[in-house]
Order: structure tokens, then sequence, then C-alpha cells
């Protein structure tokens, strides 16, 4: 099975002196840029209408246009692993992925993934890059997620991700007592030592997160972010920056606080939650046929409950 790939973007200013693949690898950012360059050779990928090679400069303003076919992706299997569908329809999939579960097949992580799920679930995303996958959650990160299940919806939905026009929502347990809510706009990179962090980083890409508090406890704050872009990490980098961590983060949480005088229960639960106490709870588009405002929301997990509900317990006991 294959589909025909037909999409335009138009150069934005901000990209004037890159070379034509560059510029064609953020646009077309679902699809690798040896692909792109074999389109662009192929004369599938035009600059303004005509043939171009990878290394032509871009100036800004052109439009390149994108016809293909599109095979089936067969380097991943199917696997059947549950899903839970909240909603779908022909154009869009919404699920609520639970923690755990990696999203994209990747070194360490070759299959037991979201998109080997999603493969068995519907096999025609076969032929949708990436199974229809527009964005992603970190793996101990649990909640909704939108996927495309056709070309076109993948390319409007990856647009209004582009646009921050789709609005995501956290809920999130922190380390420390807030007293009010706020902003962290700080610039999100690569940690300069550590490779497989992310950090506040001057040369990084801009990243702005809303928070504001829902509960507070004696040494914790239930918060609920709003992310306006969706960099890797990005509630747990911006957290951890403003001195808030999220308890069971094994990358950014720093060292264990434990409240004076806890019981031990909580202390035992502080000590062994199994990951970042982070889950997406609300999820706002506009869907990619009808035009329509959709709006999701997931309630808290099990895990999540049990460790707002001992928080609140001593904080009762203690008073």
């Amino acid at each position: 099975m294959s589909q025909t790939l037909d999409a335009q973007h138009r150069v934005p200013e901000r990209m004037a002196g890159l070379r034509l693949d560059q510029a064609a690898a953020e646009l077309f950012a679902d699809f690798s840029r040896e692909r792109l360059k074999a389109w662009i050779k192929s004369g599938a990928l035009t600059l303004d209408g005509l043939p171009a090679r990878p290394k032509d400069k871009v100036y800004g303003g052109e439009a390149l246009a994108l016809a293909a076919e599109l095979e089936d992706d067969t380097r991943f299997e199917p696997e059947d692993i549950p899903l839970r569908v909240v909603y779908e329809d022909a154009e869009v999939l919404v699920i609520d992925k639970p923690p755990g579960l990696v999203v994209h097949p990747a070194a360490g992580n070759p299959d037991g993934t979201l998109l080997n799920a999603l493969l068995h679930h519907d096999p025609q995303l076969a032929a949708i890059p990436r199974a229809g996958i527009v964005h992603r959650l970190d793996k101990d990160t649990s909640g909704l997620m939108v996927v495309a299940r056709t070309l076109t919806a993948q390319t409007a939905l990856v647009e209004q991700l582009q646009a921050r026009s789709v609005s995501r929502e956290y809920d999130a347990v922190v380390v420390g007592v807030m007293t009010a809510g706020g902003t962290v706009d700080a610039p999100i990179g690569r940690h300069p030592r550590d490779r497989k962090r992310q950090a506040v980083n001057a040369s990084g890409k801009p990243a702005v997160t809303h928070y504001r508090v829902v509960e507070r406890f004696r040494a914790h704050t239930h918060v609920r972010c709003r992310l306006e872009t969706g960099r890797t990490h990005q509630i747990r980098v911006h957290l951890a920056h403003a001195r808030y961590p999220l308890i069971g983060d094994p990358v950014y949480g720093g060292r264990l606080k434990l409240p004076a005088g806890a019981g031990e229960t909580l202390k035992e639960i502080l000590r062994e939650f199994p990951r970042q106490a982070l889950h997406a709870r609300k999820l706002v588009f506009v869907h990619p046929a009808s035009g329509e405002r959709m709006a999701f929301r997931a309630p808290l997990p099990d895990d999540l409950l049990m460790l707002l509900d001992y928080l609140r317990e001593d904080r009762e006991t203690m008073r």
C-alpha cells in the first residue's frame, strides 16, 4: 500500500541563507534528511516549481512543493500492545498513554513501543511517517497524545504544533512549596556536558512554560502547566530550573527531600515513586478535516492519585 504525498510550505524569512535540504528538513519535519535529499534529486521536491539541488541556497519566500509516492514503512512490526483510545475517527486518533511506554523505537527500545501498538491497532498507519505520531511524551510521562491517520491530517497537525495553536496542559507534583504560579521563559538546548540531558541554554531554542498552583502540601505542590512550545523534557527542565523539580524525576530531580516528621508510608512512596510525576491532562486542537475545535481530558492515573492522597493525609496529620 502507498499514499500520494502532496504538501507545500513557504520558506520563512528566518531561513534565508540555509541550504535547500536544511530548510526542507525543518519544514517537512516528518521525513528524514536523506529521504528529502532523494526527493530533491529526483524532482519530487521542487523550489518555486523548478528542480533544484540539495545544496542550493534559499532566501525566504520561496514555495517548496513535495509530490511523491510514500511506500509503507516496513521497518517496524505491529505488536498487540493495549491502547487506551479516548477518541478516533477517519482522520485522528487520541490516546491516553500509560507511563512506561516508549513512544518511538530507538536504540535500547527497538520494539514494544507506542508506534508498534499503533501499527497493530491500524495497519494502514504503516503508510504514514512515524505511524502518524506528530508529538511525543517521555517514556514515564502519562496522558494524552493525538495521532494522525492520514497524510493530510498529519500535515495539518504539524502545522498547528508549529504555529503553537495546539493547547497542551499537564498535571505535575513538584518538590517545594510554591507561593504562586508564574512563567518560565528560558531557551532549552542540549546540556553542555551530558548529551542525554537538556538544559536551560542561551544557545537553545525558545521555550515557554506557564504554571499555576492547584494544591499545596507541607513540602510539595500540585501544579498545572501549560506549554507554549514543545521542547524535549521542557516541563521537567523548566521546573527544575525554577527550583521545583518533579517528584520521581531521575534526571532532573536532584536529591530526595522528605518532609520533616513524615510517616513511614509517605517516606517510602517518595523514595520509591517509579517515574516523574507528570501527566498530560488536557489536549485541544482543530480537527484537520472538519475544522471543529476538539478538546480532550484524561483523568489522573492511579499512581498520581495515590501520591496526592498521601500528601494530603500528611498535611492534615501534621496540622
